[in-house]
């Protein structure tokens, strides 16, 4: 569950940036740290969540798993890779097929999320942030954690990608209707694909 959570949760990535209608919200930030930092991407997104695993050690490092380790070092790899594939298998897709690839690519990114959450054998750096918060305060449902975090990292994104001199098009295909729905209803979606699809599939097997 831990492997193919990661694994396909990359693979939506790559199918958030071809449909170029804005990516997750951590992608946006992505997309705006690498706009000012020339490096590959797989290579920045190793280099920003070995930072964010420091956070995961001093909170809570039960969050610290397999599953964390494969994201830590591939996830930025097979985004890279899948953006490539879904290029060449759609060259010069129209608004209706970018519709298509942004619903795949959320649902996708949801289902993968809550498979590995409900593994219980580590999750993502930016995801142990929400997680962490959620359960050291006890006040605020993780939902709600999560919506925040994202807003903060779309506002990042946004702000990076315009000081690097990106237009408001350009800025457009990191952070757009795509984020917008992600950030306020992925948290909501990992919970429902969480306690439908992914917990019955553990207690089943």
């Amino acid at each position: 569950m831990s492997v193919f959570g990661v694994v396909i949760a990359g693979i939506s990535v790559g199918i958030f940036k071809r449909a170029a209608l804005g990516v997750d919200p951590f992608q946006s930030l992505m997309s705006g740290l690498n706009a000012v930092i020339p490096i590959s991407f797989g290579t920045l997104y190793v280099i920003v969540n070995v930072l964010l695993l420091l956070f995961s050690v001093l909170m809570d490092r039960h969050k610290i798993g397999i599953a964390t380790v494969i994201n830590l070092f591939f996830l930025g790899y097979i985004a890279e890779y899948s953006l490539k594939f879904f290029t060449r298998l759609v060259p010069e897709p129209g608004f209706a097929v970018r519709l298509v690839l942004l619903a795949a690519g959320v649902v996708i990114m949801c289902v993968a999320s809550a498979f590995y959450f409900t593994a219980d054998m580590g999750v993502s750096t930016y995801d142990a942030v929400a997680l962490v918060w959620s359960e050291k305060q006890k006040k605020i449902p993780f939902r709600y954690c999560r919506i925040i975090c994202d807003l903060v990292c779309v506002g990042l994104g946004v702000v990076l990608c315009l000081s690097a001199g990106f237009s408001w098009s350009q800025v457009g295909e990191a952070v757009g209707i795509g984020t917008i729905i992600t950030a306020f209803f992925m948290g909501p979606l990992i919970e429902f694909f969480n306690i439908h699809v992914a917990k019955p599939f553990l207690e089943k097997n």
